[in-house]
């Protein structure tokens, strides 16, 4: 049901497999929704459901309240954001900017900093949960920014998401969602593996997730992933390319707090490796391809 007591008016930037979704719950929870993104097409099933075209970033901007960005890599968050036609030269004051992208910290600090010199807020809110945590509107939003503006816009996150934590300044949303990144770098090549053994032991791969799922090695890459590997259904929930970015920003990150990480350093060229092969654009979970040949 609609909540006409809604007064914000969305912008959103990103139309992709995550972010077509996102817009949908946005648009069921009763918030108008106006979307801008580099193809059109992306976003056509998107106006039967009463979301509106518009042609520029700028226009975008200036008729929003808050506007929520999810592109891919941290040179389009950049180009959005910075570039004279973009979100920080033409949002209105007080307008809030919420890029849930999985971007660079720096970068994150760089956007709220210059936003501020123009009385425009922002915050940076990557997610966690993948294609089925959009559709179903239960992504996790690490968030970093000011109290008093996430609470502002609390309710509208709550629209796409259930775990919803404020981790600190700007940053700390990013910071968050590479820890996670890093988890699941590793935990990927444990299931990858895992279902390998059970295969080349001659077992039921099906059956033998039944009885490791719900014990200690459960995850939710097991649980949700695992499945589709045994399939043969890569298709995206999350493109390995896009992995790929955010491993590279976790290891610049690592690097420059002088902190080791060997599991994310592995999982890093074996993704690299698959990509090589032609599977950038395949699921995260395509990693047990290598596995399988």
């Amino acid at each position: 049901m609609k909540d006409s007591t809604v007064k914000h008016q969305i912008g959103f930037i990103g139309t992709g497999v995550m972010g077509r979704s996102m817009v949908k719950n946005l648009l069921n929870a009763g918030y108008s929704v106006s979307v801008y993104n580099r193809t059109k097409a992306s976003a056509e099933e998107l106006f039967a459901l009463g979301a509106v075209w518009v042609d520029t970033v700028a226009e975008l901007a200036q008729q929003s309240d808050v506007i929520i960005t999810m592109v891919g890599y941290p040179k389009d968050v950049e180009e959005v954001y910075l570039n004279k036609e973009g979100l920080i030269p033409h949002a209105k004051p007080g307008s809030v900017l919420i890029d849930m992208t999985t971007s660079s910290p720096i970068l994150a600090k760089k956007i709220a900093e210059q936003g501020k010199a123009r009385r425009i807020d922002t915050l940076d809110a990557p997610v966690s949960g993948g294609d089925v945590g959009a559709k179903n509107g239960t992504l996790v939003i690490m968030v970093g920014g000011e109290e008093k503006v996430f609470h502002s816009v609390k309710p509208v996150l709550e629209a796409m998401g259930k775990n919803i934590i404020l981790q600190g300044p700007a940053g700390a949303g990013q910071y968050t969602k590479m820890s996670n990144q890093v988890t699941i770098a590793a935990g990927m090549v444990g299931v990858c593996e895992a279902i390998a053994y059970a295969q080349k032991a001659g077992l039921d791969p099906t059956r033998v997730l039944e009885s490791i799922a719900g014990g200690a090695a459960g995850s939710w890459s097991l649980s949700n992933l695992g499945p589709r590997m045994i399939a043969g259904n890569f298709e995206p929930g999350f493109y390995v390319k896009h992995f790929i970015k955010d491993m590279k920003i976790a290891l610049e990150s690592a690097q420059e707090m002088g902190l080791l990480t060997p599991g994310l350093e592995l999982a890093k060229s074996l993704y690299e490796r698959l990509a090589a092969e032609g599977e950038e654009n395949s699921g995260t979970h395509a990693l047990y391809k290598l596995y399988i040949k």
